[in-house]
């Protein structure tokens, strides 16, 4: 039943059931693209999990991921343990193959969003769900891994991304995200209005956005570096310790410019393919705009993340980052 309400979702068909058993609980589905798993008896300490993905609709190797983790549940190969609401996020981007509709929507991840359309609607529609699922379970600790893949190459290809908020991450995240593969987290300094953010910065939610490869096809993934969070990912779904690693086996960063286009005419001055932390050194013109001029690397060396010279007027370009240590109490 979960696999067909997956497949259901990504065909734009209503699935034949609307809940039912699995083992360790029950399923229910509560709107397009959102699962709910309630189990039978969780322990006291279980999280209020939630689990995303698609909300760049042409990112599919997450939804392929928590795909076999649904197939692994229905048949019994895992036992539900943690209550977890399970979303896609962009169902008409998904089936379109697209990256969006009309717009990011993961920057419309606001309480009182005024924008109209498609992708403005499904952000209040998920928020919605995000705070009634934690709504259902209070007292619990809150999860949000919201998972995405980048549209270019990286010299980390599986990092995690921290949104600002005054909710500190507990500790053990960074063991859980070591031991799942995650190669380096790049915290962020500002509100970025994102789905992890929203969790975090509204709910108090340990909450990261997984940017797990690089974007491919359905059918064209290669889920086997993806391994390691798959079990990460099984072992929250059932509520027992997750494989742990020193949080000094990633590297991490911290955003020290966001680099916005202000005008239509702006370029980056590197090249289309340029992978995800290239480092370029102090002098180097990085961006031309015609309102805002040039930006030039500063005394200290930048490396660029998410860079992508097409983002809407107003939107962020790409992210400059530099080296950070890892977190204070950090185990």
């Amino acid at each position: 039943m979960l696999a067909e309400w997956l497949d259901a979702s990504l065909e734009g068909r209503a699935p034949e059931r609307g809940e039912g058993h699995l083992p360790g609980g029950r399923f229910r589905i509560a709107g397009p693209g959102l699962l709910e798993l309630t189990p039978t008896s969780p322990s006291a300490d279980a999280p209020a999990l939630v689990l995303s993905a698609g909300v760049h609709g042409n990112e599919t190797a997450p939804i392929e991921l928590l795909g076999e983790c649904l197939a692994r549940l229905e048949s019994g190969g895992l036992t539900l343990g943690s209550p977890v609401l399970v979303i896609l996020g962009n169902l008409t981007a998904i089936r379109a193959g697209t990256r969006f509709v009309e717009t990011n929507l993961n920057r419309l991840f606001r309480r009182g969003l005024d924008a109209e359309g498609e992708e403005a609607d499904r952000a209040r529609a998920l928020m919605g769900a995000v705070d009634a699922f934690f709504a259902r379970h209070p007292g619990r600790r809150r999860l949000h891994y919201d998972l995405h893949t980048a549209i270019r190459d990286s010299q980390y290809p599986r990092f995690a991304v921290e949104p600002h908020a005054e909710a500190v991450t507990p500790a053990d995240q960074w063991s859980w995200l070591a031991g799942a593969d995650i190669q380096a987290v790049l915290h962020q300094e500002g509100h970025s209005w994102t789905f992890s953010h929203y969790s975090k910065h509204y709910h108090g939610a340990a909450a990261f956005t997984l940017e797990l490869g690089r974007v491919r096809p359905f059918g064209e993934n290669d889920l086997a570096p993806l391994a390691p969070m798959a079990r990460l990912l099984e072992a929250l779904l059932e509520d027992r310790p997750p494989a742990a690693r020193p949080p000094e086996a990633m590297a991490f960063f911290r955003v020290a410019h966001e680099l916005f286009r202000r005008a239509e005419a702006f370029r980056l001055c590197f090249a289309d393919d340029t992978p995800n932390f290239t480092e370029f050194a102090p002098g180097t013109r990085l961006a031309e705009d015609a309102e805002a001029g040039p930006f030039t690397v500063g005394d200290t060396p930048l490396r660029v993340v998410f860079p992508n010279a097409r983002v809407e007027i107003g939107a962020r370009a790409a992210l400059l980052v530099t080296a950070a240590p890892p977190p204070a109490g950090a185990p």
